[in-house]
């Protein structure tokens, strides 16, 4: 294993799902600077809009977002061995193949959950990205679909797709419903079943194994991996309550130091906001990840309901983030 390997690896102990329209570069800069380990995750980029589409602006991010994963959705071979090799040239860490979305958009394309009905295809295309792509490549998978059987599936699965060289996999541990819900309700409906990618990891102990689903605290975590996953990935909750989640990882998760706190995150952010700024942006593109920083504090509430009438208007810039702050009662 190599020492960058081994780095992904420690890194991949906590994680931040990829989420569309949520964890994009502002999203991934902003929580860097409140947890310096977790890996971090794009939204999913589909390979059709980097190979065909020529769309290289959805690979931009940020130097200081490593460790940093790109997540890709496709299906078809070749066009994902171009996506991943235009990934790693772009200096992501990971690059990750969506087999976990349900949504109807994804499905009209052949890629996402419906991909755990053919994990031959699967292994196919994650052979074509490791043929041209420096970086890990990885899966994320459900435990199954529809009216598969997640016990008899998702070992299958697991296998076919571990023979053809991947060694990590994040499982969300619900099965996707990809007829009769929505892709919102495939979040919470499907019942979780957790013993199951715990014996996952315990068949295959080989594998990096992370789950994912229905975690919202790092006391919903650390059980899992005492008792032996790998990883954890954690999706909404980090989100909306990003200090309670981040702001505890290094310390809980990787043995390290205090995160910053929240008035000094706030601070930091301010360079970040002038060059995006500068270049042309708006400040509620990235104020609007900012939200939850104080989620659980005094003044919590003014300080969200601040930036989301003010953000939005002409000439806001970073006076317009301290105003908000300064609602905040002895900020921590």
């Amino acid at each position: 294993m190599t020492q960058q390997t081994e780095t992904l690896r420690r890194a991949a102990r906590l994680s931040v799902a990829p989420m569309m329209d949520w964890t994009d570069r502002h999203c991934r800069y902003f929580h860097r600077l409140i947890s310096g380990e977790t890996l971090l995750y794009t939204e999913m980029v589909t390979a059709p809009a980097l190979v065909r589409g020529g769309a290289l602006h959805l690979l931009d991010y940020s130097p200081e977002e490593h460790p940093v994963a790109l997540q890709l959705g496709g299906s078809e071979p070749v066009e994902l061995r171009q996506a991943a090799r235009l990934g790693a040239e772009a200096g992501y860490d990971e690059v990750n193949l969506n087999v976990g979305c349900p949504s109807d958009r994804v499905q009209s394309g052949c890629f996402g959950a419906i991909l755990m009905t053919r994990p031959e295809l699967v292994a196919e295309c994650v052979s074509e990205m490791q043929a041209e792509c420096t970086a890990e490549v990885t899966v994320k998978c459900r435990i199954g679909v529809d009216d598969q059987v997640p016990e008899d599936v998702l070992p299958a699965f697991i296998e076919t797709v571990a023979q053809a060289g991947v060694t990590r996999f994040t499982i969300h541990a619900r099965k996707a419903w990809l007829e009769g819900l929505s892709p919102k309700e495939n979040r919470d409906i499907p019942p979780l079943d957790y013993p199951l990618v715990h014996k996952m990891k315990a068949a295959y102990p080989d594998l990096h194994i992370s789950i994912n689903g229905g975690i919202a605290t790092l006391d919903d975590a650390v059980p899992h991996l005492d008792h032996g996953l790998d990883g954890v990935m954690i999706g909404r909750a980090a989100y909306h309550q990003p200090y309670d989640i981040l702001g505890l990882a290094d310390q809980r998760i990787y043995g390290g130091g205090p995160a910053p706190s929240r008035a000094a995150i706030v601070h930091q952010m301010l360079p970040y906001i002038e060059g995006h700024l500068s270049a042309g942006g708006k400040l509620n593109q990235i104020t609007r990840h900012m939200l939850g920083l104080f989620t659980g504090q005094p003044g919590a509430r003014l300080w969200r309901r601040y930036l989301s009438e003010h953000a939005h208007g002409t000439g806001a810039g970073p006076e317009t983030v301290l105003a908000a702050l300064a609602q905040i009662p002895e900020p921590a």
